[in-house]
């Protein structure tokens, strides 16, 4: 990892909770110190994502890996979700395949923003992810027509109940649902200062696979 810091973010500079010389092994250690005190979900992510006309659209998701720059399938790092790709946010991001995520954790008042190109995760890790939910779990989302219009909750449960049926108890996974890699050109960092003079350092790379990060202090 190659990094250029001008005199606002040099290392003196990112002392503490900015300490490191990775972005994503930074991201890593804040989500993990969040878990030890969010009280749900350390891992809800606000994903925006833009349709074929430009209009923005942003909605909750769960980030289920932050990869760092060698763990991915190609090398430069990503973070990854899972969602139906028939689904809205799927739609957008065969149309525009850019996207941006926000991880905000209120009990330690820091942030990690980042955006960048989007790439389908391979088949075996969407695989392998699908196997760890509970049946019941997999079973909705084979049954769930993400986005679309539901006559009622009981027509759902009714669905979701037909497909748990039909697999015998171990639905696997569909086509059209598996993984999204957000590979980051740009990750930021915020943590809340007293009197609203918060601390900000924005990494950011010329290409997804770069391993070279420009690093900067930004005003509050």
């Amino acid at each position: 990892m190659i990094i250029r810091e001008d005199a606002d973010g040099r290392d003196e500079e990112r002392a503490g909770l900015f300490a490191g010389s990775d972005p994503f092994d930074i991201a890593m250690r804040w989500q993990k110190a969040a878990w030890d005190v969010e009280v749900n979900d350390a891992n809800a992510m606000a994903l925006a994502t833009v349709d074929g006309d430009g209009l923005p659209n942003v909605r909750v998701v769960l980030l289920k890996d932050i990869e760092g720059f060698d763990t991915s399938e190609q090398p430069g790092g990503g973070f990854v979700f899972y969602t139906n790709r028939d689904s809205a946010k799927g739609q957008n991001l065969a149309a525009i395949a850019k996207a941006a995520g926000v991880l905000h954790w209120k009990s330690v008042r820091q942030q990690v923003r980042f955006r960048g190109p989007v790439e389908i995760v391979g088949d075996a890790q969407s695989d392998a992810y699908f196997a760890t939910r509970h049946p019941q779990s997999r079973a909705g989302a084979i049954a769930s027509q993400q986005s679309r219009p539901l006559a009622s909750r009981q027509a759902m449960l009714d669905e979701t109940a037909a497909v748990a049926e039909a697999t015998g108890g171990d639905p696997k996974r569909p086509a059209n649902w598996g993984g999204y890699r957000i590979r980051p050109v740009e990750i930021e960092f915020w943590a809340e200062g007293d009197h609203r003079i918060h601390d900000r350092f924005r990494w950011t790379r010329d290409t997804p696979s770069s391993s070279e990060w420009i690093v900067k202090r930004l005003y509050p």
